[in-house]
């Protein structure tokens, strides 16, 4: 072969003479050279010219329809198109032809231009603000902070493949493309709900000459790479066991039962980063940078451009640039994640000057119903931007609440109704209604650290010391659901509500502190008594300190000390075991209780109390 013979670029198929081919390669296929059909050298032959008007068109040289052409930045430099006009089919309307007839380019942005802005407006908003720096990604910490096994390997250059498994709206994708950006590889998307086999081949076999002739490595993000069976997952094996690939699946499943062990395997030491749901403070950081982004001088400036995100997407290198601080772009009065009732004939303050009607309650609504989904709580803010900003406050929340498929609001009154009534129902000992209340809590997305605290409380509210078990067992559930997580520490959560349910009851510890409360608040200034006092040096023991104390481990029978004061000397706080001095008795309550849950029995104890 001739060294002026055509050939094509296996990578982005432009054809060019074969001398050109090693310097285009070099470039990473982004010279703009001169085509095949400039070449003085080559051949007229009617094959070649065939080819040559091919290259030519795609040639950066060639002249294309204003439709196709990127607008010129140089007005004084832009010059009409000449392109002509295709031959049309005989089948081909007028209608249609008239799509292709040359007309100069008007003043303003040109069509093509208003169809591109038309289709990323179109985009949801949490793709149009996904961010496009690492320094930007917000929450995931243990994945993204400096000396993290993730950061790493991205510093290394050995990045290797690995799988993310976490919740939805959770970052996956955003940070699969970023690490990507970062290590400046070829990066490819593809989703298993929408792909199969066939369509995978051929980015093995395009990441294959990529590697072997520009040396890029090329990542392939996999989304919902669970939906692959376990036969269809083998076909990524022998192209990560000898490198021409990097893999990076997501998935919202565990990848112990839904990713075959070989796969795993070849996953670099088995890496497997967990994402976690982001927290509330996460959530209310993205909700306020992208109201940074939306309001009206961020939009001027160009600051809101969605990144493209085909079903096929390679991201080019480029520089990076440092981050703007969350602090220079949020008003003065950051918000807060806790709602306010609006008593105040005031109406509350703005959080943002650009969007007045989102206030501090609106901004924890809309953080609590996202259950830590950054997609869903962007969702959330494009309908309260989109809404009117004279809606009152208080319908604004409620279309929040009705707009997601939960009803469960962790910052509204839900939440601690909820709680109520699960505390409530344990007392009461209805092990059944307090299952209920536990399984719609933690349904509606609750914390169970939030309800593992309250059982806490509870073992020792109602429990006490009826059953000296309870706090350990409680102490135990809350351990095993910050070590374990959601969903398995339902398990453990289900076992300590029974266990309290069901244990006896007894809150003569409780109550005892609540009189000596009541007593202490009287005055606050009484002294302790000098019996009670600590004597470490002489000058104490001489003013009286510790005189006539009694230690009591000393004597073979008890002793008296004056403990207390002599203002309280005397007073009662722990009842004794069985003295229902103070309860209330109330006969049409037993005989409620009698008829609805003992089957219409008396109850036992009355014959002990009457």
């Amino acid at each position: 072969m001739s060294s002026d013979a055509v050939v094509q670029c296996p990578i982005c198929s432009k054809e060019m003479p074969e001398r050109m081919i090693n310097a285009h390669l070099d470039t990473g296929c982004s010279d703009t050279g001169p085509s095949a059909a400039s070449s003085p050298n080559l051949a007229k032959t009617p094959h070649d010219h065939v080819r040559n008007t091919k290259s030519a068109k795609s040639s950066g040289n060639a002249k294309v329809h204003p439709l196709f052409q990127k607008p010129n930045r140089d007005p004084a430099r832009s010059e009409p198109s000449t392109f002509a006009r295709p031959t049309q089919s005989k089948k081909r309307n007028a209608g249609e032809a008239a799509q292709f007839v040359d007309t100069p380019p008007a003043a303003g942005p040109s069509k093509r231009q208003k169809i591109s802005t038309n289709v990323s407006q179109a985009a949801p908003l949490a793709e149009r603000l996904r961010p496009s720096l690492l320094a930007e990604y917000v929450g995931q910490a243990h994945l993204t902070e400096a000396g993290s096994m993730l950061m790493n390997s991205l510093a290394s250059g050995s990045l290797g493949s690995m799988i993310f498994w976490g919740p939805p709206g959770c970052g996956k994708t955003t940070l699969a493309r970023l690490v990507a950006k970062q290590s400046g590889s070829i990066f490819k998307e593809l989703s298993a709900t929408i792909v199969g086999i066939n369509e995978v081949r051929p980015i093995f076999e395009e990441a294959k000459n990529s590697l072997r002739l520009t040396g890029r490595k090329t990542i392939l993000f996999f989304d919902e790479i669970h939906r692959f069976n376990k036969s269809q997952q083998d076909i990524f094996l022998p192209f990560l066991e000898q490198g021409h690939i990097q893999l990076i699946g997501a998935t919202t499943e565990n990848p112990s039962f839904k990713l075959t062990g070989a796969l795993l395997s070849r996953c670099r030491q088995r890496r497997v980063f967990v994402l976690d749901r982001l927290s509330d403070a996460n959530i209310e950081e993205i909700i306020s940078r992208a109201i940074v982004r939306l309001s009206p001088a961020a939009e001027e400036s160009g600051a809101v451009e969605p990144e493209s995100s085909p079903a096929i997407i390679e991201f080019p290198s480029s520089p990076q640039r440092p981050p703007t601080p969350l602090s220079s772009q949020l008003p003065l009065s950051s918000p807060t994640s806790s709602p306010s009732d609006d008593t105040s004939p005031n109406p509350p303050s703005a959080l943002f000057p650009a969007f007045p009607h989102i206030t501090t309650s609106v901004l924890a609504s809309m953080v609590s119903l996202s259950s830590g989904d950054a997609r869903t709580a962007l969702s959330l803010l494009d309908l309260v931007i989109s809404a009117s900003k004279t809606t009152p406050e208080h319908k604004l929340i409620e279309d929040l609440r009705r707009s997601v498929s939960a009803s469960y609001d962790r910052s509204g009154d839900s939440r601690y109704d909820m709680i109520s009534a699960l505390h409530k129902s344990v007392r009461g000992s209805d092990v059944d209604a307090a299952m209920y209340w536990l399984a719609r809590m933690l349904s509606g997305g609750e914390d169970p650290l939030y309800i593992a605290r309250r059982m806490v409380v509870c073992a020792s509210e109602d429990i006490g010391l009826a059953d000296n078990h309870a706090l350990p067992l409680a102490m135990t559930a809350l351990q095993a659901c910050q070590v374990i997580g959601m969903p398995e520490c339902r398990i453990n959560l289900a076992h300590i509500v029974a266990y309290l349910a069901e244990a006896p009851k007894s809150t003569r510890s409780y109550e005892a502190y609540n009189r000596a409360e009541v007593a202490a608040k009287s005055d606050l200034t009484l002294p302790v008594p000098l019996v009670m006092r600590n004597a470490p040096t002489s000058l104490m023991k001489e003013l009286g300190y510790s005189e006539g104390y009694r230690y009591n481990p000393d004597y073979a029978h008890p002793v008296h000390n004056d403990y207390v004061p002599p203002q309280i000397h005397g007073q009662q706080f722990m009842r004794k075991p069985g003295d229902v001095s103070g309860k209330i008795w109330d006969e049409a309550a037993l005989k409620d209780w009698e008829r609805e849950e003992n089957g219409g029995n008396k109850w036992e104890g009355r014959s002990l109390i009457l």
